[in-house]
């Protein structure tokens, strides 16, 4: 097993997710299996109860696990599927530690950070990165740690050590530590400055760290002369320093890193060998004609994304890549307009005028409109009425877990009548709670306690015209991740049904409403799971592609084009890469000496987003 750590100086949100998920492909297009561990030096014992606002997304796994949002990023580029245990927090260590000390493991000896604690992360980090996280089912080649903060931080002191200790239980051949740091450019003549990255080096060092690769952030490319300054005063060879300026996305940054010879280095340190392979040969060239789709896009699709945590984006960062990898696949720009829900809402008329109309023309010119999950009473009017405005001006919706309740509120109050319908979340004393508390869940406790994770969604009879399930490919049975509390109440849906609006897919007991559709709608969809959670650059989620080609004003055609079967379809896939590689491509070794791709590798699509079941056999 071979060890890669990434660690971050001078500020945090350098950028150490992005290197480190495009380390991880890049050692994928040469065949490496993969996984990932992120450790989160806070005393929570997981993401689950922090603010969106304070720490960005709440990611969530398979299992259930509520993890950082660095953890979608590498699912997303890595297409692996990781677990809980995969991402490491204090609270989580701590709670293990005191847990053994409390039934005699240490047999009474005094606890202490070191080599108690030390220990134990080192221990989980090998036992995790040798569990299987893709399709092969086989144990990982390479595991890619993330340290999260910045080098000095107290609270990752004993991370710090337990690496250093880590090093040498490992072997040095099988280590390799990638920190990143930014150059900051500083006064009006663009001056690129480095004692920063120097500084952030020398702490790494006089805690026993040494830097195998610098990964230097900055707004643009480096030049010649600091790299070698770089390399002089931070002790690695100028090769080893690798310049990670502003990109036009972040698809592009393994490319760039790849361009300077990253892989090169990473696999000369660590004595790996490739296993270039036709299944994995074919990633490298697929991603790039990702990128270069990306930049050569024209046309345009506006999305209002109408949230309540809109002041930090990060807060929908799987939506928005979501949003990314279907309009990608569908030849379309896109473009979000963020909306703060409480801005539409009436109050806001007489509290700052200038802000409601505003936000108000931003949603009457949107092309779709998108609610995403959310928490509390704050802006849900304001997401009512957008609601509203999609249904009556048939403008394309998609809801998302709170989203799909606030279209199903806004059904009840202005179509079924039940005036002053709403959750229970928001009002308990409502006469018609049209979505109620689910009755196994804790109000009390709330860390881990919701319905949380992979669940079947199971398609009703008669639901083959369904938009969704068409999306999906018409299966009866498809798998998808889940973060709520509340859910539809059961007992209005024979009555909300009755008014027009569908509840397509339901759960395995068929009591609890998981998607939900508007007929006679270009598209009026709501779903209780999380499609964003799902996503692959190569591989938009369903919904996701659906609810773009209808803002878009192609989803007829690409229905139409699903039906026929036919074979020349150009949306929501990436046909730009020879259709027929398979019979096309030349052995490995004649591309490499042709030079028909950076480090002799070829594109493939490994990407599969969406688990549905077939014969009862989940994949």
């Amino acid at each position: 097993m071979k060890y890669i750590l990434v660690t971050g100086g001078v500020i945090s949100g350098i950028g150490k997710g992005v290197i480190a998920s495009s380390t991880g492909l890049l050692l994928r297009t040469r065949g490496m299996r993969v996984t990932s561990i992120k450790i989160d030096p806070y005393l929570n014992i997981d993401a689950g109860t922090l603010s969106p606002l304070d720490h960005g997304e709440v990611f969530v796994l398979d299992d259930g696990g509520e993890v950082d949002l660095d953890l979608g990023n590498y699912e997303r580029f890595l297409d692996i599927t990781l677990t809980r245990e995969n991402n490491i927090t204090t609270g989580k260590i701590y709670k293990s530690v005191i847990e053994r000390e409390r039934k005699g493991d240490y047999l009474g000896k005094t606890v202490q950070v070191v080599p108690h604690i030390t220990n134990a992360i080192q221990e989980w980090v090998e036992r995790v990165a040798r569990i299987p996280v893709d399709d092969s089912g086989e144990e990982p080649d390479v595991c890619i740690v993330e340290l999260g903060g910045t080098v000095g931080d107290i609270e990752s002191a004993p991370f710090i050590e337990a690496m250093r200790q880590f090093q040498f239980r490992v072997g040095h051949e099988n280590f390799c530590l990638i920190h990143v740091s930014l150059v900051p450019i500083v006064g009006a003549v663009g001056e690129q400055k480095t004692k920063p990255t120097q500084a952030s080096v020398r702490d790494l060092r006089g805690l026993g760290l040494m830097p195998d690769l610098v990964a230097c952030r900055s707004s643009k490319p480096l030049d010649e002369d600091v790299k070698e300054k770089i390399s002089m005063f931070c002790h690695v060879p100028k090769e080893h320093v690798m310049a990670v300026h502003d990109c036009q996305s972040v698809y592009h940054v393994p490319l760039l890193l790849d361009n300077q010879g990253m892989l090169n280095v990473i696999q000369k340190r660590l004595n790996l060998t490739p296993r270039l392979g036709r299944k994995s040969s074919h990633l490298y060239l697929k991603w790039k004609d990702l990128t270069t789709r990306h930049t050569r896009l024209h046309d345009s699709v506006n999305i209002v994304l109408v949230g309540k945590y809109t002041h930090l984006k990060d807060s929908y960062i799987s939506v928005v890549k979501s949003l990314e990898h279907a309009a990608l696949s569908c030849n379309r720009k896109l473009h979000i307009d963020w909306v703060e829900a409480s801005d539409l809402e009436h109050d806001q008329l007489g509290v700052d005028p200038i802000r409601y109309h505003e936000a108000w023309k931003v949603l009457v010119g949107a092309s779709g409109i998108l609610v995403p999950g959310g928490f509390g009473v704050r802006g849900t009017e304001g997401m009512i009425a957008a609601a509203k405005w999609a249904r009556e001006n048939e403008v394309p919706y998609l809801g998302i877990c709170l989203g799909m309740q606030i279209a199903v509120i806004e059904f009840a109050r202005n179509v079924c009548g039940l005036s002053g319908a709403n959750s229970t979340e928001m009002d308990k004393d409502t006469a018609h709670p049209v979505v109620i508390n689910m009755p196994e869940i804790s109000q009390t406790i709330l860390g881990g306690t919701m319905r949380l994770g992979d669940r079947p969604t199971i398609f009703q009879d008669h639901t083959l015209d369904s938009v969704t399930r068409k999306l999906y490919g018409n299966p009866r049975i498809i798998h998808e991740r889940h973060r709520h509390r509340y859910e539809v109440n059961p007992s209005y849906v024979p009555q909300l049904e009755s008014a027009g609006i569908s509840f397509v897919g339901r759960d395995d007991k068929g009591e609890r409403m998981i998607v939900t559709e508007i007929k006679n709608h270009p598209f009026y969809v709501g779903t209780q799971f999380h499609p964003e959670y799902k996503t692959r650059p190569l591989k938009p989620t369903p919904v996701f592609l659906g609810f773009v080609l209808a803002s878009a004003g192609l989803l007829g055609e690409y229905l139409d084009q699903q039906k026929s079967g036919s074979k020349e379809t150009t949306l929501g896939r990436y046909p730009s890469v020879s259709e027929n590689l398979s019979e096309s491509l030349e052995p490995e070794e004649e591309a490499v000496a042709n030079g028909e791709a950076p480090n002799g590798v070829k594109p493939e699509v490994a990407a599969n987003g969406v688990s549905i079941e077939v014969n009862g056999a989940k994949r």
